[in-house]
């Protein structure tokens, strides 16, 4: 038989939803695309997940269900030109009452600049086009607020060691070369490492070592994966669970003091391929929760580091996330406003909504200073260095403490000036 021309991953691309592997928190009976098909109104909605868990094939067949127009932009190659082009043309075969309205699909709309966002803003409001946007990263930093107000989120989740060990079987059954050439998988784990979590590159990788081979009732190992695709893979499995245990194992080098194991770690993750955003937020969480208010600098330092790897991109970021890393590691250590708000939550979890006292409430009507709210509020910056002494707590936990701090310079003078304001009522 002869070879396609088309690529594996193009031609099983799902149909149906019923063809459609993962996501059946989306998909499944109950699932809000089922709701869709059914009363065949589709909100402008937004697709956000890793690589290669269907987000474009997902768009595609809910076009084709519903017998929609559809358009697809990629935001890598096309600018406010283009989108206005593809608008015109759109605006033409629908409206806002018109069951048949186009789709406009945008891959990796997180790539468009604000511009390009706003071009599309008056479209979707007039409802000249539903937008279906499909990104890597989080909207809420990637899409500006009146378009993402406009759209649902949805969330694809990654897909497990099942799911792919089923579209690898499905392939070989039911494609019409792999299954005329009797291809069958026998191992796995090359082919689930080489995809790294990634439908397209998976199926891909299948059809190299198949092409690499021309006999029939070929069997797939790891070792003919390793052959053929001459890879020297490091073993980092973004879906599963290495993702966490180095990401782990990096920020408890962290925690730890440990600049040069911090190092290798964060090597691991960025041969590996590894959301350099992803290492970055962890840096933002690490700064506040390992660090805090013994060197209050961190947490400047790790925000400056997300917002450089957001406009930098690899492979520069890798030094501004290594910089940040060895400045972490170094850095004083004090988990006390980690501590203190997990105790505050525990307690008000366990205590519920207790009485603000009067004094700290606000008056803004008569009504209200007359039921004495504001009464006896003493304000601090009437009375010598900005400090009064008086009760903020609810009356029934009037001398809880939440604040320990740690025995660092910066916090050992934070708990100095507090236990002097405080006439030593407090430990800290």
């Amino acid at each position: 038989m002869q070879i396609p021309d088309t690529p594996l991953a193009e031609r099983l691309r799902p149909q149906t939803l019923t063809d459609y592997v993962g996501q059946n928190h989306l998909t499944g009976k109950d699932g809000i695309f089922q709701r869709f098909l059914k009363s065949k109104q589709v909100p402008s909605f937004i697709l956000w997940g890793p690589p290669g868990v269907g987000k474009t094939s997902l768009a595609l067949l809910l076009a084709k269900q519903l017998d929609r127009p559809f358009y697809k932009l990629s935001a890598v190659n096309s600018g406010v030109k283009e989108v206005r082009e593809v608008l015109g043309k759109a605006s033409k075969e629908g409206g806002l009452f018109n069951p048949g309205r186009p789709l406009l699909f945008i891959d990796e709309i997180h790539r468009f600049s604000k511009s390009q966002q706003d071009s599309l803003l008056a479209a979707v409001e007039k409802g000249d086009v539903t937008l279906i946007g499909a990104t890597t990263e989080n909207p809420s930093f990637e899409v500006i607020s009146p378009l993402l107000s406009r759209c649902q989120v949805f969330v694809l989740k990654e897909h497990t060691q099942d799911d792919l060990k089923n579209l690898l079987n499905n392939a070989c059954l039911n494609d019409p070369y792999l299954k005329a050439k009797k291809v069958s998988v026998k191992e796995f784990d090359a082919l689930l490492a080489y995809s790294g979590g990634d439908c397209r590159k998976l199926l891909n990788a299948l059809e190299w070592v198949v092409m690499a081979n021309h006999k029939d009732g070929l069997e797939i190992t790891n070792t003919l994966v390793d052959e053929v695709l001459q890879e020297n893979r490091v073993r980092y499995d973004k879906q599963g669970e290495q993702h966490y245990d180095i990401i782990s194992a990096f920020i408890k080098s962290i925690r730890g003091s440990d600049p040069n194991g911090a190092i290798y770690w964060l090597a691991r993750m960025i041969e590996g391929g590894e959301d350099p955003k992803f290492i970055a937020r962890r840096l933002i969480i690490s700064a506040s929760e390992d660090i805090g208010n013994a060197n209050p600098t961190a947490l400047i330092m790790a925000n400056n580091c997300f917002q450089a790897v957001h406009i930098i991109g690899m492979p520069e970021s890798r030094i501004i996330l290594s910089q940040c890393t060895v400045y972490l590691a170094s850095s004083a250590k004090s988990n006390a406003s980690y501590l203190a708000i997990d105790k505050a939550l525990a307690l008000v979890r366990k205590t519920g909504n207790l009485a603000i006292p009067l004094h700290l409430r606000n008056a803004p009507t008569k009504l209200m200073k007359n039921l004495d709210y504001g009464k006896d509020y003493k304000y601090p910056h009437d009375y010598n260095y900005n400090f009064i002494a008086q009760d903020y707590l609810p009356e029934e936990l009037k001398n809880e403490e939440f604040i320990h701090f740690g025995n660092n310079p910066r916090e050992n003078e934070l708990k100095q000036k507090l236990k002097t304001n405080w006439n030593n009522r407090y430990e800290f």
